[in-house]
Order: C-alpha cells, then structure tokens, then sequence
C-alpha cells in the first residue's frame, strides 16, 4: 500500500510526465509546419515514450491500491526560434524531469517504501538514456550550424528512431 505522501508525489509526477508528452506533440507540430519530417518524427517518438511512462507509474499507483488522481495538464508553448532552440528547450526539460525523479526516489527512501524505490529505479536508468539523447540532438544541431545541407541531413536521421515500448511492467 502507497503512503498518502508518496501517492500524492506519484499522481504530480504523472501530471509530469502527460505534460511533457504534451509538450514533446507541440514540438512534433512545429516541426511539421517548419517542414522539417525527421524532426517532427523524432519528437513523436519522444511524445509516446512520455505517455508510456505516465502510464507506467499509473499502472504501478494501482498495483500499490493507491488511487490515481489526473488533474489538468497546462498549454505547452507552441512557437521556438529554431530547431537548437526546440532542443536546447529538451534537453533543459529532461534535466528538471530527472530533478523530479530525483524527489520521487528521495520520498521513497524517507517513507522507506523499498517497492517504490525500486520501481524508480528504472526511471533513474531512462532519464540518464534521456538526457543524453537530448543533448546529442543539441550538439548536433549546432554543428552544423542550423540550417543547410547539415540539417537537411540531420532531419533525415533524426526520422529513423522509433519507439518501443516496454514490454513488461518492470522494464
């Protein structure tokens, strides 16, 4: 059974984790309307990651018999400069998503609550996985200076992650 504490940090970080698959689909539409199909593509990938894990933590509130409470999920922006300005946004958001994971492990070890830190684990390992794929993106994009025949290019490799989803409630 989920302490009332560490249930209430659990159903914020869902509300976290719906937003940032929000945020991640507004991406995917500006880079559709910039005309830019890998970019968009790679962010739809990024998007349903984001939905797998909310409900990944869903799933686990219940298993625990604590009780999931959604609330609102507020606009995400919808306009950026330029395709280093959508990453470096990314890779800044997965940096406060891992501060957030972060808390969620704290609560557990203050509750003692040694099934929840476990689970969270998993969370730890994907936001490291997370954080650098960003980052990579940002790095990238910069090299090639933004625009041009380098990012033409990099559109065309950014469209061919895929997203796979986990296959089991541990994984």
């Amino acid at each position: 059974m989920l302490g009332d504490r560490m249930q209430k940090a659990f159903n914020d970080q869902i509300n976290a984790e719906f937003y940032s698959a929000y945020l991640y689909l507004s991406m995917s539409v500006y880079f559709e309307d910039a005309g830019m199909e890998g970019f968009a593509s790679w962010m739809q990938v990024q998007y349903l990651e984001e939905q797998s894990h909310a409900m990944k933590m869903l799933d686990y509130v219940c298993e625990r018999g604590g009780r999931v409470h959604l609330s609102a999920i507020d606009a995400p922006p919808a306009e950026w400069k330029s395709a280093e300005d959508v990453f470096v946004a990314t890779f800044e958001h997965e940096k406060k998503v891992s501060g957030l994971i972060n808390s969620l492990m704290s609560i557990a070890r203050e509750e003692n609550d040694y099934a929840s830190e476990s689970f969270l684990r998993w969370f730890v390992d994907e936001q490291v996985e997370e954080e650098a794929s960003a980052e990579a993106v940002v790095n990238k994009v910069r090299m090639v200076g933004g625009a041009g025949h380098g990012l033409f290019m990099l559109d065309r490799e950014l469209g061919q992650r895929t997203f796979t989803a986990p296959t089991g409630k541990g994984e």
